[in-house]
């Protein structure tokens, strides 16, 4: 099988085609003939070496976001048979830990993430997948696990309600996009920023109600606090707008954090967190009750994950020089099938 494989660590160009045998599917795998797999900063962050994959363990074939059809099954697999349209939940899990017993069980003590996707076959566990109803391609239900189960458990966490206020800083990235959409559905009013007032205008279309263009701190904390305090503020970057999305809070505000894009430390006054009763919330991923919810919104019509570009698998590289370039309003699905 074609694989588009990280050959080395650094940009796009050390992403390479190359071959590899199919996989056969242990006893309690399945065997998915990939038609889908969208990428994300983590699969970027793994081929610049910011991640645990190391140089023993290249050419490495990264992806997890990936839909398809079961090709073959192992002997213990009951729950899908081939022929089955799928979507992999890429949690991977003790099983065992008092989280897996207790839940959520992305508080898993072991959690990982699996890979493998960019590739024409991927071998997955079998109890991983959901199955697709026919109205959901797999394009679409690629564009899920990972920006959009991430935001549904940021806004579950946080307890957004109809009526709430949510601020999302860098609104035009996967995650940003995806808050956007779901808390249109949750019923919640969001404020979005960007520095690119085409992206902006493009997430206004996809539900935003107030548009901020800028990418500086203070001028965005003083553009949201004209608009007036939030509840929630979802935030994918880090850094410095951790500061801002804790200050424009209102008392009793949570701010769910889920990465650090834009640095991995922040500075913020304990007095403005206490005093006022706010909370920060980490939260990494979700879980597969909450990838299987998604898949009935898109199933049912209520949400339409928003798609920036298909790109064949020879263009993996490519599709890695855009995410790098930052242009996208949505997601880069490769489609290892043509």
């Amino acid at each position: 099988m074609r694989t588009a494989a990280i050959t080395g660590f650094g940009g796009p160009e050390r992403v390479t085609i190359e071959s590899a045998p199919n996989p056969e599917p242990g006893p309690a795998e399945a065997v998915i003939e990939v038609e889908a797999c969208s990428i994300n900063h983590h699969d970027l962050w793994v081929l610049q070496g910011d991640h645990w994959v190391g140089e023993d363990d290249l050419p490495y074939v990264a992806g997890i976001d990936v839909a398809g059809t079961v090709s073959s099954v192992g002997s213990q697999v009951e729950a899908v048979a081939p022929g089955d349209r799928v979507l992999l939940c890429p949690n991977q899990t003790c099983g065992s830990c008092r989280y897996c017993r207790d839940g959520p069980e992305s508080y898993c003590e072991e959690f990982r993430l699996s890979h493998g996707g960019l590739a024409e076959y991927a071998a997955v566990q079998a109890d991983r997948l959901i199955p697709l109803p026919e109205t959901v391609e797999t394009t679409a239900a690629a564009a899920l696990p990972t920006a959009y189960m991430t935001s549904f458990r940021m806004l579950t966490e946080a307890n957004v309600e109809p009526g709430d206020t949510v601020f999302v800083p860098g609104a035009t990235g996967g995650v940003g996009v995806a808050s956007i959409q779901l808390a249109d559905i949750l019923g919640a009013r969001t404020i979005a920023t960007s520095t690119s007032r085409e992206k902006l205008d493009r997430v206004g279309a996809l539900g935003a109600d107030r548009l901020i263009e800028s990418g500086d701190p203070d001028a965005i904390r003083e553009a949201v606090l004209d608009t007036g305090r939030v509840d929630v503020t979802v935030n994918h970057l880090g850094g410095p707008y951790s500061a801002v999305g804790l200050n424009v809070l209102c008392r009793g505000g949570r701010m769910a954090i889920c990465g650090q894009t834009a640095g991995p430390t922040s500075t913020f006054e304990l007095g403005d967190l206490f005093l006022n009763q706010k909370r920060i919330i980490g939260s990494t991923m979700g879980t597969q009750t909450d990838l299987e919810r998604l898949v009935t919104l898109v199933a049912d019509g209520r949400l339409e994950p928003e798609i920036y570009q298909h790109y064949p698998l020879e263009d993996t590289d490519q599709a890695f020089a855009d995410m790098v370039d930052r242009d996208a309003v949505g997601k880069l699905v490769v489609d290892p099938s043509t």
